[in-house]
């Protein structure tokens, strides 16, 4: 699905220079849920920001589906992160004077040819896939902690995408709700998406595939 081959990722400023990530070389199968775990500031929101196509690594090689990316136009990456890439983040990032159905198909407002009948249809699955069908004309302020980031999941899924990238999606939640977000990550790898997890949690990361650790930018297993 994606592989990362000799990459790194350095920050300079006039005085400093910061190693974020440091020869990663990564492979993650079709379908595969893996976590990466470390201490912060290790790089794991920068691994997955490569992963994503949001950031361009200092060197090396990033492959999605066989292609290499790193040369492709901005539009071309726009488009991959678009129609073949999801987000979730620790905070969910909802746009809070939007209804939740409106903010499930945020990503669909990008895509050719969608009508606005296909989108909501796409978004009311979207949203019950997490269990939130009755809550498509809520705010997101009259939701809780749980509800909201499981609306953030629905936004991630409403396209369809191959690959699934959360970074700390259960760092908001207590253990139960938690649990309820683990449960729909799963539940989307076992039906082939590709899911890649940051996360503190040990009890969490050993319920995936693969467990990937950092440390200072290195990749230690």
């Amino acid at each position: 699905m994606i592989q990362l081959e000799g990459v790194e990722k350095v920050y300079r400023t006039d005085k400093l220079e910061t190693v974020a990530l440091n020869n990663i070389n990564l492979k993650v199968e079709n379908g595969e849920f893996i976590s990466v775990m470390g201490p912060s500031g290790c790089g794991k929101s920068t691994l997955l920001n490569v992963m994503g196509l949001l950031d361009v690594p200092t060197g090396g090689k990033v492959s999605l589906n066989g292609a290499e990316v790193l040369s492709y136009a901005d539009r071309q990456l726009a488009r991959m992160r678009n129609e073949q890439i999801g987000f979730i983040f620790q905070s969910f990032h909802l746009v809070s004077d939007l209804q939740v159905k409106d903010n499930v198909e945020i990503p669909l407002l990008y895509r050719r040819g969608l009508s606005g009948k296909e989108r909501h249809r796409l978004a009311l699955e979207a949203l019950e896939r997490v269990g939130l069908s009755s809550r498509v004309h809520h705010f997101p302020s009259q939701l809780s902690g749980g509800q909201q980031q499981r609306v953030a999941i629905a936004r991630a899924i409403v396209g369809k995408p191959r690959l699934l990238l959360a970074d700390e999606p259960t760092g908001n939640l207590d253990s139960q709700m938690g649990g309820e977000i683990m449960k729909i990550l799963e539940g989307l790898s076992q039906e082939g998406t590709t899911v890649v997890m940051v996360t503190h949690d040990p009890g969490l990361a050993g319920r995936t595939g693969r467990i990937v650790r950092l440390f200072d930018g290195r990749q230690v297993n």
